[in-house]
């Protein structure tokens, strides 16, 4: 069974390298690389070329898109891929040996007992710019909720079967962030048939700064954020979930919506915060239609989990979880 691995590059001619090691170092074949240069300004094409050529065993696909956004590089990449199963990656981080070899060991058991998988989530490790590690949240149950709190879908965080993706609308190309975000939960909507990668983790997430694609902060790209976690709350309402799931995960989504705010204030921009916070708030607030349970549990404890967030306190996620 072949595998297809997916990666956008943009500018990353000092960073993809690395990336590419741990690609190489795969255990499994046969592995099928597809690069996408999106119009880089730097020498990152020559590095791919350098690339192909120093591994004449490996298959290796270079191509370029010039819509610059990683979706419109991603769903190119995609429409050259051969695998029967595809990964998407970022230039900028790092895949354990054995990762491929951990996917398809879980895609032929699960064909031994008769189950056809259309997805499967990994664990990963998030590196900071103060250089300090930790594990990114998992967990098998409840992926809808942790997916909306914790992106547990994100790029690097996920194998999928190519003719289930296939039967979705690929990346959309025109969000310049939060994008992965916004596919996983397209996804999940789908119903897939889910399994998990235990064990330790196989992916580490570069957030370390300038060199992160994922950046640091949040206030310079105002606006673009509120915008994906609209596109999303009309993809759940508009979805087949039962009434309570979808009022729920839009509970979710507004208290995304308060993480945002208090992020923002994080940031030293209260001016953006403020408004955010009272939008994310209200809907809460209208969603349980100003309730003895809003009013005596549920508003108290959500203004408590914004100044929590705002303070750099972590655990709010687990409390949102079972509050919403």
């Amino acid at each position: 069974m072949e595998v297809s691995i997916i990666i956008p590059v943009y500018n990353r001619a000092t960073v993809v390298p690395a990336t590419l090691d741990s690609v190489v170092a795969q255990t499994y074949r046969p592995l099928q690389v597809v690069l996408v240069d999106n119009y880089s300004t730097d020498d990152t094409l020559q590095v791919l070329e350098n690339f192909k050529k120093e591994h004449p065993s490996l298959d290796v696909v270079i191509t370029r898109e010039e819509h610059h956004t990683a979706g419109a590089a991603r769903n190119r990449g995609f429409e050259l891929a051969t695998g029967e199963w595809v990964l998407f990656f970022d230039s900028d981080d790092l895949m354990d040996e054995d990762l491929v070899a951990s996917y398809v060991k879980i895609i032929e058991k699960a064909k031994k007992k008769g189950r056809e998988l259309d997805l499967i989530s990994a664990k990963s490790t998030l590196v900071f710019p103060d250089g300090s590690r930790r594990p990114a949240p998992f967990h098998k149950r409840d992926l809808f909720a942790n997916h909306i709190l914790h992106g547990q879908l994100a790029t690097q965080r996920y194998a999928v079967r190519r003719e289930f993706f296939a039967s979705t609308d690929g990346w959309n190309i025109n969000l310049p962030g939060w994008n992965d975000w916004e596919l996983g939960m397209r996804l999940l909507l789908e119903a897939p048939c889910v399994a998990y990668m235990g064990g330790a983790s196989h992916v580490t997430i570069n957030h370390n700064g300038a060199d992160s694609i994922t950046g640091t902060e949040f206030h310079s790209r105002q606006g673009q954020w509120e915008h994906v976690i609209d596109i999303i709350k009309g993809e759940v309402m508009c979805s087949r979930l039962k009434s309570q799931h979808k009022r729920r995960f839009v509970r979710l989504l507004e208290y995304r919506r308060l993480v945002l705010a208090a992020q923002y204030e994080r940031e030293g921009c209260p001016e953006l915060a403020k408004p955010l916070c009272r939008e994310a708030y209200g809907k809460l607030q209208e969603s349980y239609q100003n309730s003895r349970r809003w009013r005596w549990l549920v508003g108290p404890v959500t203004r408590r989990l914004f100044a929590r967030i705002a303070a750099g306190k972590r655990g709010s996620a687990r409390i949102a979880r079972l509050l919403y």
